[in-house]
């Protein structure tokens, strides 16, 4: 594919898991690398100086505040997000931190005076990405009650959201000359105020506004409630988009929730996970798949892949032609699910766009459902992600990568060159703020309408 006069103005942006040992649950003790490098600092500042060395925008920790229960993998989330970017940042300039954390168990002040520190000291390089945490383990070490219904979940979330903005922008500080009056007054330093369902919260922050205003907001969810939060607060959006024809949809809902609560058009950035796998030759790629998902073989790949099914699914059939395209409603998300819709919806929006064979999907989706997965050559995922930027479907990707931080210097050094020489990537970065790269505006500039204050 070659770059035209066609595609989007705006540049591919690009971030990289670095996750623990690697996106595959077989990376912990994978044959030649460390196997505790889950729990070393070095690991994650040599992944973060690789994605700078590839000029990435962002590296993205998930968080998870439980030890996961089944032993035989190594730990998905270990570090702290905040920790572990403030140390990167003192260590590495320019890469961005997609920094995840509870909108269910924080605190706005604290967490928002947290964010607030670490975007002003490494100079507007924060996205917070905001989560409702589902998982009743995570509960259990926060509080003796049961975990929230999924709508009061989202409630809570976006009184956090209001409460976190309001914070960031009510204290400016003078700007030019040294000030002849008092530092702050009831006009530079503002209370906000709130008392709501979940928080009260009185402030002004005693961190200044920063230097992108605020920190970016990123939001994962494609339920119902999920694309109505993020079309309120969202600035980025990271998800599970499997389909070309799925993620053209999933922008234009995104577009229209945010133009329902005022906010114009092309407000939010559309920023999908992808699982790369890269090799020499396509076949090469093909087995290095089927090793990191534990199988020996393509038919090994499929028998997982419809176990999975049966598992979380009771309904699924007991027997599939495997050859044959696959129907949507056996993927219909459980009204009662706790865990994430979005995967569930995922899956079945691309059965029912493209209509894959079982044999075809197993190399589309990750192992357990999650994100697209992208197989080939260097020059067949660079083709693969520019196809779906160049038709307006994405603003960029979250990569992950089976094997950290191998798989992710492969990228670094032979798919993000042939974007560059495509013209859809830049070879040095172009803003010193994660707003800059995504071309975002600073909200000080946006005034809220009094309805959605």
């Amino acid at each position: 594919m070659s770059a035209g006069a066609d595609l989007p103005q705006r540049r591919m942006t690009l971030a990289a898991s670095i996750v623990g040992a690697g996106a595959s649950p077989h990376a912990w003790n994978w044959p030649g690398t460390k196997w505790n490098r889950f729990a070393d600092w070095e690991h994650y500042k040599r992944c973060a100086e690789i994605a700078r060395s590839g000029i990435l925008d962002a590296v993205f920790v998930s968080d998870h505040p439980a030890l996961q229960r089944d032993a035989r993998h190594g730990p998905g989330h270990l570090f702290d997000p905040i920790v572990l970017f403030s140390a990167i940042a003192g260590a590495i300039p320019d890469i961005g931190f997609v920094l995840t954390a509870s909108t269910s168990y924080n605190s706005p002040y604290n967490l928002a005076r947290r964010l607030a520190s670490l975007d002003s000291i490494s100079g507007g390089r924060v996205i917070f990405n905001a989560v409702a945490s589902f998982n009743p383990d995570i509960t259990a070490n926060f509080t003796a009650e049961e975990i929230l219904g999924r709508e009061d979940r989202y409630r809570k979330a976006d009184e956090f959201l209001q409460v976190v903005k309001e914070l960031w922008l009510s204290w400016d500080t003078p700007e030019g000359p040294e000030p002849t009056g008092p530092l702050w007054n009831e006009t530079t330093a503002r209370t906000i105020d709130h008392h709501g369902e979940f928080f009260d919260v009185r402030g002004p922050l005693n961190v200044p506004v920063g230097p992108q205003g605020h920190p970016v907001i990123s939001q994962a969810g494609a339920s119902e409630q999920g694309i109505d939060f993020a079309g309120k607060h969202a600035e980025i959006v990271y998800a599970a988009v499997l389909g070309k024809q799925a993620a053209l949809d999933y922008a234009a809902a995104l577009d229209g929730a945010a133009r329902s609560h005022g906010r114009p058009a092309d407000s939010i950035r559309l920023l999908p996970g992808i699982n790369v796998y890269l090799g020499d030759t396509r076949e090469e790629a093909l087995r290095r798949h089927e090793a990191f998902h534990g199988a020996g073989s393509e038919d090994d790949l499929i028998a997982r892949f419809l176990d999975r099914q049966r598992e979380v699914n009771p309904a699924f059939p007991r027997s599939v032609d495997v050859d044959r395209p696959l129907e949507p409603h056996w993927f219909e998300p459980a009204e009662d699910q706790i865990g994430p819709v979005g995967f569930s919806k995922a899956v079945q929006d691309l059965v029912r766009t493209e209509e894959p064979t079982t044999r075809q999907i197993v190399r589309l989706v990750g192992g357990n459902g999650g994100h697209r997965v992208v197989i080939g050559t260097p020059k067949d995922v660079a083709d693969s992600l520019i196809d779906w930027w160049a038709a307006g479907a994405v603003s960029g990707y979250n990569a992950h990568f089976p094997l950290l931080h191998d798989d992710l210097e492969r990228f670094v050094q032979q798919v993000v060159p042939i974007l560059q020489a495509e013209g859809v990537f830049p070879a040095e970065y172009d803003s010193s703020t994660i707003r800059g790269r995504f071309g975002l505006p600073d909200p000080r500039t946006t005034v809220p309408t009094q309805e959605n204050r």
